[in-house]
């Protein structure tokens, strides 16, 4: 007799000894998006973005053991004092210089946050942005969890133009918020929604009926207009359409409980006036989205270029703004006051690193499955070459580390894009390039 199928809510602890354990993710415990697909390790992205540069000082500089790049010794390299918390890490981590994006070398070296994921040009007086290489991946793989990406940011929301408080872009190149409050994050991924389910369903499907009115209308409304009109009408529809389907990813999961995680260790309450156990809050919310399952990708502008937040990271370890640790990097000490805060950075990279490598899953663990990159689009004051680079994760993709790779030659940087794309060509979800890479980066993989 055929034994009647079951299954188990991803929500379900094992309790003893007033702990609460996990589940691990077990085939009864697949939702019916991902019931849909041939079992696989989920394959999953994450890029963290912070301003104004790192410590870079020369190779012969008295301070070069305060530097971001590695020291070279013989065939290998050693980590200076800013990446020592990631020796541990060695197997999973490259660290990457000479890349830049082409477009934004000539442009202010506080314009290139926006461009950092997608390499737009912004020359002359074209702010135009296009998508960001997280939302080609989360196209590919979002519909397989109940959010397509998470996209986080220190200061919130989108920014202006050249000051983008997010590091994501749609398929028309419009930002998307950042959300930064983690009561906020966290309740979308995990909290109780208001109302019934049979009131959601309501209230969705009265949204689903109003964009498909606004959507109808748009249709004779758009042929009245000259073709400038034209063009900003087109923006506007296609925001309503990345709405639409919002709802209608809502509507999908409407019926699939949230996952239950343990909140106790977190500090839901913390703010930006409390920069350090903010930054170890977000890193913490980012492990638990991935952990469940919630997203498979995901964003996180650490502090934007000109964000009133970036000063406050920097200054909670007892040094200057962010902004000021780059224009004196040059003079005495300065190298090693900016390398004290790279110090921060590496630290609570390398903290969420080794949860995710601490973590089981298929043949290996999460960070076997998962592409981290962390990285600046300056290097040196406002200089927008040799972007200071970790790239971690990804081994069960083919990646292999404990590098150090530098890929300029003749003093030119390597399109920034080539690594973007060799990232999402290994995850399975662009072969034919990304934004103007031209070429992989084969130095990277096996």
């Amino acid at each position: 007799m055929k034994k009647k199928s079951w299954h188990i809510d991803r929500r379900t602890f094992l309790r003893g000894t007033g702990v609460a354990l996990g589940l691990p993710f077990l085939e009864c415990m697949r939702t019916p998006a991902q019931a849909a697909v041939p079992i696989s390790v989920p394959k999953r992205l994450c890029s963290i973005f912070f301003p104004y540069g790192a410590s870079v000082p020369g190779e012969d500089h008295k301070d070069r053991d305060w530097g971001w790049f590695p020291v070279r010794e013989g065939n290998t390299f050693r980590y200076t004092k800013v990446m020592r918390s990631l020796e541990p890490l060695r197997s999973y981590t490259t660290v990457i210089g000479g890349l830049s994006h082409p477009t934004g070398r000539s442009i202010g070296g506080h314009d290139t946050g926006d461009i950092f994921l997608t390499g737009a040009d912004f020359s002359g007086a074209n702010f135009r942005n296009t998508v960001s290489f997280d939302q080609v991946a989360a196209a590919k793989y979002g519909h397989l969890t109940r959010y397509a990406s998470l996209v986080l940011s220190s200061d919130g929301g989108i920014g202006l133009p050249t000051r983008s408080k997010t590091l994501s872009f749609t398929q028309s190149g419009q930002p998307i918020p950042g959300l930064d409050k983690p009561q906020q994050i966290f309740d979308r991924l995990f909290g109780v929604d208001a109302g019934t389910i049979q009131e959601t369903r309501q209230r969705l499907e009265t949204e689903t009926s109003l964009l498909d009115r606004v959507l109808d209308q748009s249709k004779s409304l758009r042929n009245k207009l000259g073709a400038q009109d034209q063009q900003k009408y087109d923006e506007y529809l296609t925001s309503v359409r990345d709405i639409e389907k919002q709802v209608a990813r809502s509507q999908q999961w409407l019926d699939v409980p949230k996952p239950k995680v343990d909140a106790s260790e977190l500090n839901l309450d913390v703010t930006t006036d409390a920069p350090l156990d903010y930054m170890k809050t977000m890193y913490d919310l980012m492990y638990l989205a991935f952990q469940s399952d919630s997203t498979r990708v995901m964003t996180y502008m650490l502090s934007a270029m000109n964000g009133q937040i970036s000063g406050q990271f920097s200054r909670a370890l007892g040094l200057d703004s962010q902004h000021r640790l780059a224009h004196d990097a040059g003079k005495p000490n300065g190298f090693v006051n900016q390398g004290k805060w790279n110090v921060c950075l590496a630290e609570n990279l390398a903290r969420f690193l080794s949860r995710l490598e601490a973590t089981p899953e298929g043949d290996g663990n999460m960070l076997d499955n998962t592409l981290v990159l962390l990285g600046t689009s300056n290097s040196r004051t406002h200089n927008n070459r040799n972007y200071p680079l970790i790239f971690a994760g990804g081994n069960s993709m083919g990646f292999k580390h404990g590098q150090y790779l530098q890929f300029d030659k003749e003093g030119e940087d390597a399109p920034m894009s080539n690594l973007l794309f060799t990232m999402l060509n290994r995850m399975g979800v662009s072969d034919t390039g990304f934004s103007d890479s031209t070429g992989d980066l084969s130095e990277l993989y096996v």
